[in-house]
């Protein structure tokens, strides 16, 4: 269950504003069936206990010159959680790097990395990726296409639970 005590109302506030975070106020409110001030002051306790951690853009990676995405999976040599967290910390502050992620299975970290170009990928690879205190082996998986990606997080749970 999730930390935060949420009703039908801020379950709905969230669908909408994950389909269209630039929605109005009012816009939101009438969607919801709530007048402005509730709407608003809901939303600011969503946004005040975490829930809502941010509001942000979502870019087309081909526009902007990013065509390649590639899933990288590094496997940690010993894997002490002090090395694990140091290269946890260097990957999550690379640009390239748009989401990192702990696993289990084969391989100990899971990234998301995106760039303009194969040529591109393999300057990372080498001048960053290879050159990881304690990292083993690195795998690349190309995403060839995308038929999904920055989609809104499923709160179909929820709402039955609320209801």
């Amino acid at each position: 269950m999730p930390k935060a005590s949420l009703d039908k109302i801020d379950l709905e506030i969230l669908k909408n504003l994950q389909e269209d975070g630039r929605l109005t106020n009012v816009e939101l409110a009438n969607k919801v069936a709530l007048s402005p001030s509730p709407c608003l002051r809901r939303v600011k306790h969503l946004e005040d206990t975490g829930v809502i951690s941010g509001y942000q853009a979502t870019l087309d990676r081909k526009t902007v010159g990013l065509g390649m995405t590639v899933f990288v999976e590094l496997r940690v040599a010993k894997e002490s959680r002090a090395q694990i967290m140091a290269i946890l910390d260097e990957l999550t502050v690379r640009e390239e790097i748009v989401s990192v992620h702990l696993v289990s299975g084969q391989s100990d970290i899971l990234a998301e990395v995106v760039v303009p170009s194969l040529e591109s990928y393999d300057t990372f690879l080498s001048d960053f990726l290879m050159t990881l205190k304690g990292v083993e082996d690195v795998r690349s998986n190309f995403a060839i296409r995308t038929r999904k990606a920055n989609g809104t997080l499923p709160l179909s749970h929820l709402i039955a639970a609320a209801e």
